[in-house]
């Protein structure tokens, strides 16, 4: 099946990187996309923005993208509307398969977690779909596919985890380039030339663990020869476990609050 027409309930920084990107991929053609906001952001060039969803037939799908405390409000107003279409995707954090269903009639759920880098084609998205029809599995991952890397999570229980690694990572990632960045500023650089190089340091160093055949700890000794400045700056992070300790728990406290939400759309 394709997915040529689309509804989009919600379409905030998340769902506007994503329909750009399938727009400038070809994936999607902006006229077949409808899009209610409760008012017009700045979207591509020839989509319809409006309060309400247009009459006539469903679409091929409809992707779910406002709050999650929304989610009642929403499936109150439009859950009659639009039962019966094929596939429904939701980007909502912490919202299950089940409480979808219980209020929307549709042929296949599909939970879909993205990050930001979607909007280059360097994201990752996270899916997962308790069963519905094998072609919309396909067309969903066909649609996804150039928004980056595209997994598929047979365990719902573990979505939680991968809202919280690959969904919120960017956060953190961000967050470490600031404090790079700030380590050599505290050391005398000036603050906007750290910041160049901590975000191409990062930059350089994601394109080739991406392209290596060893896994990114193996990489991180090859950088550090032994009695060197890398092996010294190394033999802090990696004290008592320091860093993975860190993440763990950085990981561990996004996870449960994915947890949370999920107990409250329930």
């Amino acid at each position: 099946m394709k997915l040529d027409r689309l509804w989009l309930i919600g379409c905030g920084n998340m769902g506007g990187a994503m329909l750009r990107r399938w727009i400038d991929s070809g994936v999607v053609k902006a006229e077949g996309v409808h899009i209610v906001n409760r008012s017009d952001r700045d979207l591509p060039r020839g989509v319809r923005q409006a309060r309400d969803l247009p009459e006539g037939p469903l679409p091929d799908m409809v992707m779910l993208g406002m709050k999650p405390q929304q989610l009642d409000e929403i499936a109150h107003r439009f859950g009659a509307r639009v039962a019966g279409v094929p596939v429904l995707v939701s980007i909502l954090a912490g919202v299950e398969a089940e409480i979808l269903a219980r209020r929307f009639q549709s042929g296949t759920i599909v939970r879909a977690m993205p990050n930001l880098p979607v909007g280059i084609g360097k994201g990752v998205v996270g899916l997962h779909s308790a069963g519905g029809d094998a072609g919309a599995r396909d067309a969903v991952d066909a649609l996804m596919a150039p928004l980056g890397l595209v997994e598929w999570v047979d365990d719902e229980a573990l979505f939680d985890v991968v809202t919280a690694l690959a969904g919120s990572g960017p956060g953190f990632l961000y967050r470490f380039i600031d404090a790079l960045a700030e380590a050599g500023t505290a050391l005398g650089l000036p603050a906007d030339q750290a910041q160049r190089m901590a975000i191409a340091t990062v930059e350089g160093s994601a394109m080739l663990a991406a392209g290596a055949d060893v896994s990114p700890a193996i990489l991180a000794d090859r950088v550090a020869s032994p009695g060197g400045s890398t092996r010294a700056g190394l033999n802090v992070l990696d004290r008592d476990e320091a860093l993975k300790l860190l993440l763990r728990e950085t990981i561990a406290a996004s996870t449960r609050r994915n947890a949370e939400m999920a107990a409250a759309a329930r």
